[in-house]
């Protein structure tokens, strides 16, 4: 299984919705950068519901250790810039991340990509999760961005449109 580095979002939805077990069922452990930690606990601070990963058996906490996406970064914030670090530091690596901007990033500098609705469906296949719809609708209703293109591609590869 290759090394997986996750940002924030794909924490803190599956956290909200109940199904943050789906990750470990489906990749085992997971990397964290600190930038992650911090955003994680400073929207804990605001009294937001996020996880706590540093409670969590099946995350390790890593810094990256070089500067060498430096050139990347530039509209990121500081958990999707820490995460790209670490996957250009470990190649073969998957991010995981739902925004627009590190997603390209990632896929131009030949880092493979999962977000939250790539774990959705996969935990449907694998049979962690019966039916991707409901946890659709409360992303949504968690003010989560999905297109109704992207939306219905989702149920569509889920088979349930």
């Amino acid at each position: 299984m290759p090394e997986v580095i996750c940002n924030t979002s794909p924490l803190q939805y599956l956290h909200q919705i109940g199904q943050l077990s789906i990750i470990p069922n489906l990749v085992g452990s997971v990397i964290v950068p600190p930038a992650v930690l911090a955003e994680l606990d400073a929207g804990t601070a605001k009294g937001l519901d996020l996880p706590q990963p540093r409670s969590l058996k099946w995350v390790r906490v890593q810094a990256p250790i070089s500067a060498k996406a430096a050139s990347l970064i530039t509209d990121l914030g500081p958990g999707e810039s820490q995460v790209l670090m670490l996957a250009l530091e470990m190649p073969g690596s998957i991010a995981l991340l739902d925004d627009a901007l590190a997603r390209r990033l990632a896929i131009s500098n030949g880092i493979p990509v999962k977000g939250t609705l790539g774990l959705l469906l996969d935990a449907k296949r694998s049979g962690h999760l019966a039916t991707v719809r409901p946890s659709l609708d409360r992303l949504q209703e968690l003010g989560f961005r999905l297109a109704q293109q992207t939306r219905d591609a989702v149920l569509k590869l889920a088979g349930e449109l």
